[in-house]
């Protein structure tokens, strides 16, 4: 009921991608999503290519199925990862906080399917002239690094702009929001914050606890002065980041105290000093599930939300 051309591009039978999150997007997050029929990602992040490399080779044993990885193409390892992913031969890339383009003609010539990660209608109309084989637009919903257009307004305009599959992400976390995508033009979605709290997901208890814990006004954008903002779970770190921006620091002040944050969150559980990265979503997520159950749970919620659009 559910295969898009996504679906045929990427190997999997849901068109479902699980956010390439870095510190928590392990092997075993990834391959969970891949074994239960949607696309798990191994976020790379700021990593060094070894690890990287680690953790492809776990996926690989954990999974047959096709599996990506996603490149913060701002990381200081960003040559050797990429590297790393063509040896390795990875099967699909989505990139981040960049331009790919530089990379794409070796990504194809493996076979690499190659999916950036877009906020604006402009990048998806450079992106489809590089020759990517899909987009990921997404809305300023999401947790992590955000743009200012929201889902809803961003997919559509994308979707009338390029004539390649785009993917919806930002704000997804169940089948309506699956239905809801697909309806705007979408082939398919990308799911970050939901994934954090599935029971393979190598998280901290602490980190998937803040976010069930956390309300529909849960989150807070952070680091807007630096031209490079964050949504997150509103605690003590947020709190410091506020008077940051009040005082209309520099972008130093900001990294610096940020800098490392991520890490003793997703890591060792300090979700109070600690960047717990989340969607606006978050208030839906209520306990922790499998991989395979999330997205069960999905596919049966949308095709329930199909019967009702039907009816009426």
């Amino acid at each position: 009921m559910f295969n898009t051309t996504i679906c045929s591009i990427l190997g999997i039978e849901y068109p479902i991608l699980q956010g390439g999150m870095a510190w928590v997007a392990t092997a075993e997050l990834a391959a969970a999503v891949s074994n239960a029929g949607g696309l798990g990602i191994i976020g790379a992040g700021n990593a060094p290519a070894d690890f990287v490399r680690n953790e492809i080779r776990k996926a690989k044993e954990l999974t047959t199925k096709p599996f990506g990885v996603n490149v913060m193409l701002l990381s200081p390892f960003v040559e050797e990862v990429i590297k790393v992913v063509c040896e390795e031969r990875v099967p699909v890339v989505t990139t981040g906080a960049g331009n790919p383009g530089k990379y794409i003609a070796r990504f194809k010539a493996i076979g690499t399917k190659v999916i950036p990660v877009i906020p604006s209608v402009a990048l998806a109309k450079k992106m489809e002239k590089e020759g990517v084989d899909a987009v990921i637009a997404e809305g300023t919903e999401s947790g992590g690094h955000v743009g200012e257009l929201t889902t809803i307004t961003l997919v559509p305009q994308v979707v009338d702009a390029v004539n390649i599959p785009v993917i919806a992400a930002g704000g997804i976390a169940d089948g309506r929001g699956l239905i809801s995508a697909l309806a705007l033009g979408a082939e398919g979605v990308q799911l970050g914050t939901v994934f954090v709290c599935a029971e393979e997901c190598t998280a901290h208890n602490n980190y998937k606890e803040a976010i069930i814990k956390a309300g529909d006004r849960g989150t807070i954008v952070t680091g807007r002065l630096t031209g490079h903002p964050v949504r997150m779970i509103k605690n003590k770190l947020a709190r410091e980041f506020e008077k940051l921006e009040d005082a209309k620091a520099t972008a130093e002040e900001f990294n610096k105290l940020g800098v490392g944050s991520l890490r003793a969150a997703v890591v060792d559980g300090d979700v109070n000093s600690g960047t717990v990265m989340a969607g606006q979503i978050s208030g839906m997520i209520k306990k922790i599930k499998p991989a395979k159950e999330i997205i069960e749970d999905i596919i049966n919620e949308a095709k329930e939300t199909l019967k009702m659009v039907n009816y009426l």
